[in-house]
């Protein structure tokens, strides 16, 4: 594969499969944000891992895919029950490490570190000497049962990671305990707590402002995160770092993308308000 020597957007982590009951449909936090950044102009690159037989290009296209092969795709399945869902994982499809990523997209103006169970080592921070990163640390939260049922644990590498990125998202479904927004809050430069029909509070140093989001018609709320994540990083590049005006944009994205089904729906209802 010949890789670009130029990449706006690099999202590192699993394409999956989440079983629905007709079936599977694509998923994974790098194919949402991936999507949006694309849509949105940036060159964009996924570096991902999966069985060989997976063809994410039909899915995503327009995007460079580097597929390392595995043995298996990564499998989730998510029951959604008052309060909360039911997450569990089928199979996983393994670690990507530094050494996976092609030297020319090291170079990527935006890089997105978006694990979904815990594949991506963070310990490839290093290699981004000259980029915005953002680190969404949710899969790297992540540990499961011997039948995959998945619940939530303490990033031990959080200390080492978080102050190497310039922002970090994280919801509020993801806070461990009492202690992780205070430890988050205390590590990062830029920290961006995702609370859904909430919105969102940036904190900044000893600054922190809630930011709400639209009244729109809920559909389906899968991907808004990472869609939001997405948003924020291109509007934090074009506003030379500017966390408030990215979190409004974001959250307009965001709150938009719940009112229709499925990754492509989502897409095409950014670009016909203008957002992509």
């Amino acid at each position: 594969m010949d890789f670009q020597d130029k990449i706006d957007y690099l999202a590192v982590g699993h394409i999956c499969k989440d079983k629905m009951p007709g079936g599977y449909i694509i998923g994974g936090a790098v194919a949402y944000a991936g999507a949006v950044a694309n849509a949105a102009g940036c060159r964009t690159a996924i570096v991902t891992n999966s069985a060989p037989e997976e063809n994410w290009q039909l899915h995503l296209p327009g995007i460079e895919i580097h597929q390392l092969i595995s043995e298996e795709t990564t499998v989730f399945e998510n029951i959604y029950v008052p309060g909360g869902r039911i997450q569990t994982i089928h199979s996983h499809a393994g670690r990507i490490e530094g050494k996976d990523i092609p030297a020319p997209w090291q170079r990527a103006s935006i890089v997105h570190l978006a694990p979904i169970a815990d594949e991506v080592d963070p310990h490839m921070i290093e290699r981004f000497s000259n980029s915005i990163i953002g680190l969404a640390p949710q899969g790297w939260m992540r540990n499961w049962e011997k039948n995959g049922r998945i619940f939530l644990t303490r990033w031990l590498e959080a200390e080492y990671a978080i102050p190497k990125a310039a922002v970090v998202f994280i919801s509020e479904e993801d806070l461990v305990d009492g202690n992780t927004l205070a430890d988050f809050r205390r590590w990062s430069r830029v920290l961006v707590l995702t609370q859904g029909a909430d919105g969102c509070t940036i904190f900044m140093g000893d600054e922190e402002r809630q930011f709400l989001v639209d009244d729109e018609p809920v559909v389906d709320t899968t991907g808004a995160g990472d869609i939001f994540a997405a948003a924020f990083l291109i509007r934090f590049q074009q506003t030379a770092g500017n966390p408030f005006e990215a979190a409004r944009f974001a959250n307009k994205l965001a709150s938009l993308s719940v009112t229709v089904s499925g990754l492509q729906a989502k897409i095409e209802v950014l670009n016909r308000r203008g957002f992509c």
